[in-house]
């Protein structure tokens, strides 16, 4: 059985950081690319980053480029997402996903989804 879990998020004033991270398990994620979306408060899940299972090129929301960070350890089957410089408007709740067919954007096209974490940024 997959799962993807995530920890990390919690609450932090506007300028500060958080680090998120999902362990996957229960198959081989080798041929999948990894994504964090988010859903804030009546809002639609959006992309966030996302980077292929076996390293490489990363790829990220305009609004969060160069604030944010996604990096994945494979000994530790485990995918990071480093956030810097956190906004108001940053504040969401937090999902990892994980697709087989290549570096995608749509929620539609993730096949396996983490339960969510909180994170809260105030101003």
């Amino acid at each position: 059985q997959v799962q993807l879990v995530e920890s990390g998020g919690g609450l932090v004033q506007a300028g500060g950081s958080l680090r998120l991270s999902c362990a996957a398990s229960g198959r081989t994620f080798s041929n999948y690319h990894m994504g964090w979306f988010r859903q804030g408060p009546g809002k639609e899940r959006e992309f966030v980053a996302g980077i292929p299972w076996g390293g490489g090129l990363t790829y990220y929301a305009d609004s969060v480029k160069g604030r944010f960070t996604i990096s994945r350890d494979k000994a530790k089957n485990t995918v990071y997402l480093q956030m810097n410089s956190l906004k108001p408007e940053d504040t969401a709740v937090y999902y990892c996903a994980a697709s087989p067919r290549g570096p995608r954007r749509r929620p539609g096209e993730y096949d396996y989804w983490g339960q969510g974490t909180q994170v809260t940024v105030s101003s």
